[in-house]
């Protein structure tokens, strides 16, 4: 409301001539002068405008004043409208009472004094004049803040959404880096509660070897101040440790102060298994061209061993005995050079794809495995209905099957059958013309717990035995070829069969080895 603006003030009296002073004496205030002759004309005038300050002869006709003050104050619009009461009576302090208990706030006793009724109805109006100015602001404040609330709500709705349909775990701290807020995510991975996890609650989601060390470290940022980064395990609601790349950052105000911390925790694991994968791979390729060059120094003075007994085989000197003897040791002498040749063609393979048998592939790991087939009491059985041609690298798909076998083997450790099946087929689901070659063994078999991780890396039945690359790195070959590796276990009341087919497309787009060297897992 502007400062100046004229407010209402209403007249009533029964007498016109009273009224027409009235309207002399307050002119000069250059506010809104309303008249009225009767109580009936005030309360019409009092419904059709806003009225600041009602001036009433306290004696009056069919309705004084004291009737008008009543009916005034029962509509709520006029509850806080001044009334001031005239009175050409002197009246005792009952009536005085009285009055003011019907809301009068000023008495005024005829004669009337201008300067006095002006300084009065002016006080009044301008109270009115504030009253109104204050709850028009408040009302302009009041749209203002519930405008402002509802875009910090959007804004906060808008938030919420992103920060749950990021990848990563998301939180926030106060300054004094105490935890008030997790998304989605975070409680989805954790399986925790807000009130779990406040008041130093998250730190039990920590690997107990790095909680000291990742404490330490973020209490440091707090009191500096500084950026915040580690990477650590995070235990997962199924109780499994994943590993985690974390951050935070500090959010300040326009002087500089925290108010908060806002952080993140980016799933690392595949990232991380995979980078320790390539240095294992790594290690394991030098291993390969270690025992190839060991290989090559030992193949020289073999042949000339072997050069020796050969000689050695006939010669006179040597009776019936000492021949059998060194037959024998020419016999072990061969085995110890096809072991050395067979170690020398793990490191060498050609750069171009090439037509490979898979039947000899076979039959030549399973020769190297014979030993271990005749130690564990396995009884082999070969059902090849094909030489299996296909183009690729004999080395690596060597490398395929000796991880194939020997797991079998290693699964029946008190014997077993041991079942190697070669066939020309056609894919199930591209149609495409290959070979498949399905390895059965009545091993342990494989728990169906065990199965849903069997081809990823660093994962072995084994315990200690097994690095976990081989099913992963022959997986990886296998697709290399734009074929398929898979496998079934199933179990009966006498024991368990497992399967492993795999599917090599007669001919297939195939990039240079880059596996090759690498040694059986």
């Amino acid at each position: 409301m502007i400062a100046h603006e004229a407010v209402g003030i209403l007249m009533v009296d029964d007498q016109p001539g009273k009224l027409l002073s009235y309207e002399a004496i307050l002119e000069p205030l250059g506010e809104k002068l309303l008249k009225a002759n009767s109580g009936r004309e005030a309360l019409e005038h009092l419904l059709h405008n806003e009225v600041a300050v009602v001036l009433m002869d306290v004696s009056m006709p069919e309705m004084d004043g004291f009737q008008l003050a009543d009916m005034i104050r029962e509509h709520p619009r006029f509850q806080r409208t001044a009334i001031i009461f005239i009175s050409a009576v002197h009246l005792t302090d009952v009536d005085r009472l009285k009055g003011y208990e019907r809301g009068a706030v000023d008495y005024i006793s005829v004669p009337v004094i201008p300067e006095l009724l002006r300084a009065k109805v002016s006080v009044f109006a301008e109270l009115y004049r504030k009253t109104q100015q204050l709850e028009r602001l408040n009302r302009e404040l009041e749209r203002r803040v519930a405008e402002r609330t509802e875009e910090l709500r959007e804004s906060e709705s808008q938030f919420r959404s992103l920060a749950n349909s990021i990848p990563q775990l998301a939180w926030m701290a106060n300054a004094e880096a105490a935890m008030l807020w997790f998304n989605q995510r975070w409680y989805d991975y954790t399986g925790t509660t807000l009130e779990e996890v406040q008041g130093g609650g998250w730190k039990l989601l920590l690997h107990p070897e790095y909680v000291s060390r990742v404490v330490a470290g973020l209490d440091r940022c707090w009191a500096a101040g500084d950026a915040w980064e580690d990477t650590f395990p995070l235990r997962g609601q199924d109780g499994t440790y994943r590993w985690f790349l974390s951050r935070a950052l500090p959010i300040r105000d326009a002087s500089g102060h925290i108010v908060r911390w806002f952080g993140t925790n980016t799933d690392i694991t595949e990232r991380k298994q995979a980078e320790e994968a390539l240095v294992k791979s790594e290690r394991l390729a030098a291993m390969g061209r270690l025992a190839g060059i060991i290989a090559h120094e030992i193949n020289n003075p073999l042949e000339a061993i072997a050069n020796a007994f050969y000689l050695l085989r006939d010669h006179p000197s040597l009776d019936e005995e000492a021949r059998y003897y060194s037959r024998l040791a020419e016999e072990e002498l061969s085995r110890v050079a096809h072991i050395t040749k067979q170690t020398l063609s793990f490191y060498r393979e050609s750069r171009h794809a090439v037509p490979v048998s898979l039947s000899e592939i076979l039959d030549n790991v399973i020769e190297l495995q014979s030993r271990r087939f005749e130690m564990n009491r396995i009884t082999l059985e070969k059902q090849f209905k094909t030489r299996g041609t296909v183009q690729g690298f004999p080395v690596e798909l060597k490398q395929v099957f000796l991880n194939i076998i020997g797991n079998a083997v290693q699964a029946m450790p008190e014997g077993g059958r041991l079942r190697i099946a070669l066939i020309e087929c056609s894919d199930p689901r591209t149609r495409r013309k290959g070979v498949r070659v399905s390895v059965f063994d009545t091993g342990v078999g494989i728990s169906r717990e065990h199965s849903k991780k069997i081809f990823e890396p660093f994962f072995s039945t084994k315990e200690t035995k097994g690095t976990g690359l081989g099913l992963w790195i022959s997986k990886g070959i296998i697709q290399k070829y734009q074929g398929t590796i898979r496998f079934r276990s199933v179990r009966f009341a006498k024991g368990n069969v497992t399967c492993f087919s795999i599917f090599i497309p007669a001919a297939a787009a195939i990039e240079s080895p880059e596996l090759a060297g690498v040694l059986v897992a």
